[in-house]
């Protein structure tokens, strides 16, 4: 027997920008659903840090407490490792409109962030569908139609959000097409027990054929994530296997690739124990997307995404569905509303995000040519001061819009 229930909106995923979402219009009286195709907790290829300038947006959210209470370290210095290369600088302070009760980001495992917005979210009144696949979308006059699951959940809303990632294809609009290319970058992510980086440190992994991070975040864990172009990872494993006759992971031959191109990654892991597996996504497609197309809105990775080298994709999901639901809950209602709605989000996304996609793409691109790993390492070594100027531009410092 199909379920069918209307609700004024349908979030189509429950990662930081979906619950931003619905947490906001939930407590402005809307009546919300989310659609979540995973059980929490659950772990995700993510670097995992928040900058300080999304802190009042985690207070407004009602989640701000406990995310102090469980995140790692302040995070107070930037650095760059590469080669034999270890070098740091100061990271910068957010601007002094941004509220921020803290100085510094901090890191917070997915497994952790999601299931606390998620419940927030419940708290609020979000009616939860989980696991469960949102598999199509279609219309119903001034009302959409999300079938859910086995046909057994069918939901109505005029309002439609995509929060679903860009990672995964499938047979939703907002959905990306995928295509497998030599230059493609797939992403790889892992914990680790007993690291010794420094806890207030965030180094950018150069090393060839892709980059990286590490972070300290919750309970004594050390997250670190990559992005590796697959012809290089092709290579990689031929070179280790070149008869195919072993059944090596594709996450050990990077991680032997991290421990073997960065001094710094070596010294960080010698001592560490792997806690959990290794996981693996992608390609990611970095760029600008629309923010509304086919009566559909898009937040987070699905509106656009940056280059994951600046370590900003939370950042951007969490503040992407803040500035939807407030353009949402101030527009009329009927469909000329939700348009002019997406208008105002969309250049409002642009002001706030496109500077820092842009700059991580400029980024990405020197740090993937081949031989630039050394040249960059030449300069940051002469000019630490390189890496506090980059975290700027990717947005560290930049306060969300209605906290300033």
């Amino acid at each position: 027997m199909t379920r069918l229930s209307t609700h004024d909106a349908i979030i189509i995923g429950a990662g930081p920008a979906g619950t931003s979402v619905a947490l906001t219009l939930a407590r402005r009286g809307w009546a919300v659903a989310i659609v979540e195709k995973t059980a929490f907790p659950r772990r995700k290829v993510c670097g995992e840090y928040i900058s300080a300038s999304n802190l009042a947006l985690l207070d407004q959210l009602e989640i701000g407490d406990a995310w102090r209470a469980n995140a790692g370290p302040e995070i107070r210095r930037v650095g760059l490792f590469s080669g034999e290369t270890c070098v740091e600088a100061a990271m910068p302070r957010p601007g002094a409109g941004s509220r921020a009760k803290d100085g510094f980001g901090r890191a917070l495992g997915r497994d952790i962030l999601d299931s606390l917005l998620l419940q927030a979210a419940r708290s609020a009144g979000v009616e939860i569908f989980q696991p469960c696949r949102a598999v199509a979308i279609d219309r119903d006059g001034e009302m959409q139609r999300v079938q859910a699951g086995d046909e057994a959940v069918m939901l109505r809303a005029p309002v439609i959000v995509a929060a679903h990632g860009s990672w995964e294809p499938g047979p939703l609009p907002s959905q990306l097409a995928k295509t497998n290319r030599p230059s493609d970058l797939l992403g790889f992510k892992a914990h680790f027990t007993g690291s010794s980086l420094a806890p207030d440190l965030m180094p950018l992994l150069a090393f060839p054929g892709g980059y990286g991070g590490m972070v300290s975040a919750d309970h004594g864990r050390l997250s670190i994530s990559c992005c590796i172009r697959r012809d290089v990872l092709a290579r990689l494993r031929k070179q280790h296997d070149p008869e195919h006759r072993s059944h090596v992971s594709a996450a050990d031959v990077v991680s032997r690739h991290l421990m073997n191109s960065c001094r710094g990654v070596r010294d960080a892991l010698e001592p560490a124990h792997l806690d959990g597996p290794w996981l693996a996504a992608g390609p990611i497609r970095p760029g600008i997307r629309s923010c509304y197309e086919q009566d559909i809105f898009r937040v987070g990775n699905a509106a656009g995404e940056s280059h994951p080298v600046i370590a900003e994709g939370i950042s951007m999901a969490l503040q992407s569905g803040w500035l939807l639901a407030c353009e949402l809950a101030s527009a009329p209602s009927g469909q000329a509303g939700r348009e002019a709605a997406a208008r105002r989000y969309e250049a409002a996304w642009k002001r706030l995000f496109s500077t820092r996609v842009h700059a991580a793409a400029a980024l990405a691109g020197i740090a993937l040519r081949p031989g630039s790993a050394t040249v960059m390492a030449a300069i940051v070594r002469n000019f630490p001061q390189a890496l506090t100027l980059g975290a700027q531009l990717s947005g560290k410092t930049k306060p969300v819009p209605g906290f300033a």
